[in-house]
């Protein structure tokens, strides 16, 4: 499918190429706006806290395609794409899209679920990093690398079911202490069909956008490390990006916020936990993921929850900037030290 959809842009002509990368953007753009109405409209039917919507449904939707991804990667032989999608998309959540939303507009957050759900986050990523380690001699990590192991894919993925069901808890609890009336459950139901409709076009047109601008890209002579450092590498956090923009330049910070959290939970639990689990050897983790890739994400997370502890309820423009700065630098030595400028995407 992939292979049919690049076909057809490299062949089509150029009056065609830009009025479909035009038109892909205003359907990507629309389709962001409806999800964030479902989400909103969602989270006041059913009396839950925009953020963990975010955390949960939304998020659930946006990093499904990249677990597809993942595991078809793994399956077929290539189980270091898996293991490098997942965690460099942690990084693209939250230094570059967290970033760019805060610069947006200052993100509102409800501190008791942010904290919950962010230390849940950083635990993620922590565990992640642990379950990679060859426990034998963890020095040889930085010069031979790890692996994930099947079983720890098992284990991630249990985690995954026991978030799911902590989080539906949460959700149900939040909802019993936010005084309303009658919870509309007919409603309810349509805005949910409504939401993953609106999830689904927002991950298909952000499928589709990213080979027509690459091949755009590639007929005005544009060198293929930037094309390689830029749209490929950011081309399975899309969805979530124009989320979050969205959702911020409509006033509702928690529900970027509750995306990005969530999304990168998913992409440790979901993502390479599936891909893992899937895969009998498991998936390598080389050398440059202790060296570069690992303290790269431990380090964008430590950032974030610093952030969220500091600014207690809004994330203003300023953290936007560190969080920036912060994936800025990452990139600069992705880019020069990382075998072929960027991983996983």
């Amino acid at each position: 499918m992939d292979a049919a959809i690049e076909q057809f842009f490299s062949q089509a002509h150029w009056s065609l190429l830009i009025a479909s990368i035009a038109l892909l953007l205003g359907v990507l753009g629309k389709a962001a706006d409806l999800l964030v109405d479902q989400a909103v409209e969602l989270s006041e039917d059913l009396r839950i806290p925009k953020m963990v919507v975010g955390a949960t449904i939304v998020s659930l939707g946006t990093t499904t395609p990249e677990a597809a991804v993942s595991v078809l990667a793994a399956v077929k032989g290539a189980p270091g794409l898996a293991l490098g999608n997942s965690v460099g998309s942690v990084i693209a959540d939250t230094g570059l899209i967290l970033g760019v939303a805060c610069l947006i507009a200052p993100l509102k957050l409800d501190p008791k679920i942010v904290n919950r759900q962010g230390w849940m986050q950083l635990g993620a990523g922590v565990l992640l990093v642990l379950l990679s380690l060859p426990w034998n001699d963890p020095a040889e990590a930085f010069a031979a690398g790890g692996r994930l192991a099947q079983g720890s894919g098992f284990l991630l993925v249990a985690l995954l079911v026991a978030y799911l069901y902590v989080s539906v808890r949460w959700a149900g609890q939040a909802r019993a202490s936010i005084p309303s009336g009658v919870i509309h459950h007919s409603s309810a139901w349509l805005t949910l069909l409504k939401l993953v409709a609106s999830v689904a076009l927002v991950v298909a047109a952000a499928h589709l956008v990213i080979p027509a601008v690459e091949e755009a890209a590639h007929r005005i002579s544009v060198p293929e490390s930037i094309v390689a450092a830029t749209l490929v590498a950011f081309g399975t956090s899309l969805p979530e990006l124009v989320t979050a923009v969205t959702a911020a330049r409509r006033g509702h910070g928690e529900l970027a916020v509750g995306n990005v959290i969530g999304a990168d939970i998913l992409n440790v639990l979901f993502v390479a936990g599936t891909a893992a689990a899937v895969t009998s050897g498991g998936l390598r983790a080389g050398s440059d993921f202790f060296t570069i890739l690992y303290p790269a994400m431990l380090l964008i997370l430590v950032i974030f929850r610093t952030g969220i502890i500091v600014s207690r309820d809004v994330l203003r423009r300023g953290f936007g900037f560190v969080l920036l700065a912060a994936y800025g630098v990452y990139l600069v030595i992705a880019y020069f030290y990382l075998p072929g400028g960027m991983p996983g995407h």
